[in-house]
């Protein structure tokens, strides 16, 4: 695609990686591409892409955010996974058809890698229409706090904030400075200060309370209970846990109860945690048809590495294959787990404390 493997330099002279062409030394750059005219297109053509998903159906004023707000100023360089390893697509390159690569990237309806450390994902720009999708579920009203776990580029609460119409109703954290740091530096090219707050983002942020929306864009092992003590009764929590996003109803600083959506979801894992990944379960026996369907892979991890592939297989084909909106969380008072159908039925499963 004519990007760079990360660590590579560039050379004078060699070929056009577009057209197969032999550049010369000293040849006459290629002409300038108008980028502004470009990102306008492409963030217009971006915002149809979500329109066609439905993804924001039930609240549409989020249309008019995902207009105004420019993702390229959030992700001025991303990487790409390729045989070769990630490589880097970045707004700065010298070539002028690179950067108008970069900028048709930063538009595609596709999650950026924007971060790695050792050759790891830590942050990345989230898939737009799953952004679109969360945002939508959260049901955000006016004058809603709202609170974002994990910054990220500070794209997200770029919409929050163009959404609400007031930066000081946004507060996002991450645990990473240099995180916090870029994400400031990203929503203040795009015209907005909310509160960005480095820390840990399982503990909240108590001096920020109390919010009406919490929204996590990192992958939990179970709900932090200092979520609830923070928000509303009555307020609303989604946040992705077990490979699908769950959104809670809030009803004291004790209790929260919901179910998930049908949409999948994979997120990098909120750092700070230190927990260690559930034992992978036993499939000896099942069909292969069944341990690649997504489905039972949900209820796989739901059940939090307890279930054993085959009782899995079982309950699953007993239950009828059952979709993810019938799975739930219920937290009520220390404990907290995830349940098939009914959170006092015969299937639950505990979350870590």
């Amino acid at each position: 695609m004519g990007a760079h493997t990360v660590g590579d330099t560039d050379e004078v002279g060699g070929t056009d990686d577009r057209s197969g062409t032999a550049v010369r030394a000293g040849a006459a750059a290629p002409p300038e591409p108008d980028l502004a005219a470009l990102a306008e297109r492409a963030r217009a053509a971006l915002v149809q892409t979500i329109d066609a998903s439905g993804a924001w159906r039930d609240d549409p004023v989020w249309r008019e955010a995902f207009t105004a707000v420019p993702r390229h100023l959030f992700v001025p360089y991303y990487y790409v996974a390729t045989e070769r390893g990630y490589e880097r697509r970045w707004g700065e390159h010298p070539d002028p058809g690179e950067r108008a690569e970069w900028l048709r990237g930063a538009y595609a309806d596709v999650p950026l890698a924007t971060r790695l450390r050792d050759g790891e994902l830590v942050s990345s720009s989230s898939q737009p229409s799953l952004m679109a999708r969360m945002l939508t579920a959260l049901r955000i009203e006016d004058g809603n706090r709202v609170l974002e776990i994990g910054a990220g580029t500070g794209y997200n609460a770029a919409l929050l904030a163009h959404r609400l119409g007031d930066d000081a109703l946004v507060t996002t954290v991450d645990l990473d400075p240099e995180i916090t740091e870029s994400a400031r530096r990203h929503l203040a090219a795009a015209g907005h200060r909310p509160a960005v707050v480095t820390g840990d983002g399982a503990r909240g942020v108590a001096e920020r309370a109390p919010f009406d929306r919490i929204v996590a864009t990192c992958a939990l092992p179970s709900i932090p209970r200092a979520w609830l003590a923070q928000c509303t009764p009555g307020g609303r929590i989604l946040a992705p846990v077990a490979t699908g996003l769950v959104v809670l109803t809030v009803r004291d600083a004790a209790h929260a109860e919901g179910r998930f959506l049908a949409t999948p979801a994979y997120f990098v894992p909120l750092r700070g945690e230190g927990r260690p990944e559930p034992p992978a379960p036993r499939l000896e026996g099942v069909p292969a048809r069944v341990r690649e369907d997504d489905l039972f892979r949900f209820l796989l991890a739901v059940g939090g590495g307890r279930l054993d592939g085959r009782a899995a297989w079982r309950l699953w084909e007993r239950a009828g294959r059952p979709e993810r909106e019938r799975y739930g969380i219920t937290v009520r008072g220390p404990h907290a787990w995830t349940w098939l159908d009914d959170p006092d039925g015969p299937h639950t499963w505990p979350l870590p404390d």
